[in-house]
């Protein structure tokens, strides 16, 4: 299923500490906890379906441009979230 990335929508379920992208029946996800000034990130999952085409990186994207914005500091014990801030550590900047 080739995907383009560009047209999805990223939902933020603030109430289930989750962001999520929908694409057909599929749900991929990067789920967080918040603790004060912090945010955690746990999680970044998707259906095979919808694995290497950058939909984890868009979630993740959204995750970080949400902590931007809240001004919280970044925590990560998800490798794929780890992952993204280490090749790019520009996302994690206010």
């Amino acid at each position: 299923m080739k995907i383009d990335t560009d047209s999805l929508q990223v939902i933020h379920k603030k109430d289930k500490e989750r962001f999520e992208i929908h694409v057909g029946a599929h749900i991929a996800e990067l789920t967080y906890v918040a603790q004060g000034d912090t945010i955690l990130f746990t999680h970044t999952g998707a259906p095979p379906e919808l694995g290497g085409q950058g939909i984890g990186s868009k979630l993740v994207q959204a995750g970080l441009a949400y902590a931007r914005s809240k001004k919280l500091k970044v925590k990560s014990v998800c490798w794929f979230v780890s992952g993204y801030i280490k090749r790019h550590p520009e996302s994690i900047q206010a």
